[in-house]
């Protein structure tokens, strides 16, 4: 039995379904994705990180789809998006594609204070608060404070709609995160009845499963991105990989300052990433 190192210390397991899942949704065919596992499981020692394991992926992947060299891991990816706006507008573009109407960063009063709203979602005869969590280190979770403050601010909000304070009938609150939810934070959610979407939370419906049904990949996804570039983008409104393929190059040079012929080379590469 091998068992692998995870980020924070903790042993696991070395599962080789992982490496075969993981495979398959970097858009391989199931023998291929299987072919890497059994590379993988080849190369993997006792005490092995699980980062190291997830570079062999890649490494192995590569001979069956090059294209897997233009991006890095989604979970990676998502966590270097800067927390505002580009995380922010990505969530607010998500719930879009999900079928809401989508209000940004609202100051809304409450009975007490006035509160400073991310996204106000409409679908239907639902009026939705949505919080909006970003955490650049990706293996933090997210606890129970976040879910304790956003149910404060819905009753708050809820109270200052009954008083005329606010025009928002707030029918449900939802917490939108990058990384996965402590036990505890959970736990107080289901409690609650509030809604969430965090990675691999709800397990058949959580960020990654969204994002890989949507093809909502994020520009961080291009490999070697620098910091600057995506600034640039991010400024002018341009998170996703399905942006730079859609949109004219000579557009978004002049929208961000980058040079065209930049634009058109992360265009040619978001288009094999999206491709797969």
């Amino acid at each position: 039995m091998t068992f692998v190192l995870k980020f924070d210390g903790r042993k696991e397991i070395f599962k080789k379904q992982k490496v075969y899942d993981t495979a398959l949704r970097m858009g391989l065919s199931k023998e291929d994705a299987n072919e890497v596992a059994n590379n993988v499981e080849m190369k993997v020692f006792d005490g092995m990180q699980t980062k190291k394991i997830l570079q062999l992926i890649f490494y192995f992947a590569k001979e069956f789809k090059p294209e897997v060299k233009h991006r890095i891991d989604l979970r990676e990816a998502i966590s270097l998006m800067r927390s505002k706006p580009d995380f922010e507008t990505f969530v607010t573009m998500l719930l879009k594609e999900e079928g809401y109407t989508v209000v940004h960063n609202q100051i809304i009063s409450g009975a007490c204070v006035d509160h400073e709203i991310d996204d106000v979602a409409k679908k239907g005869s639902d009026t939705i608060y949505v919080e909006v969590k970003h955490h650049i280190q990706y293996h933090t979770f997210t606890g129970v404070g976040v879910f304790l403050e956003v149910q404060a601010t819905f009753e708050d909000l809820k109270e200052g709609f009954r008083n005329k304070k606010n025009k928002y009938d707030f029918s449900q609150r939802l917490v939108v995160c990058n990384t996965k939810m402590s036990e505890h934070a959970r736990k107080y959610a289901e409690c609650k009845g509030m809604d969430f979407i965090a990675w691999k939370d709800p397990l058949d419906n959580g960020l990654e499963k969204k994002i890989e049904n949507y093809k909502f990949y994020p520009i961080t996804l291009l490999k070697n991105l620098d910091a600057k570039t995506e600034a640039q983008l991010g400024d002018a409104g341009i998170v996703l990989l399905r942006q730079l393929v859609r949109m004219n190059p000579k557009e978004i040079a002049r929208m961000t300052r980058i040079s065209a012929n930049k634009i058109s080379d992360l265009a040619s590469r978001a288009e094999k990433i999206l491709e797969i």
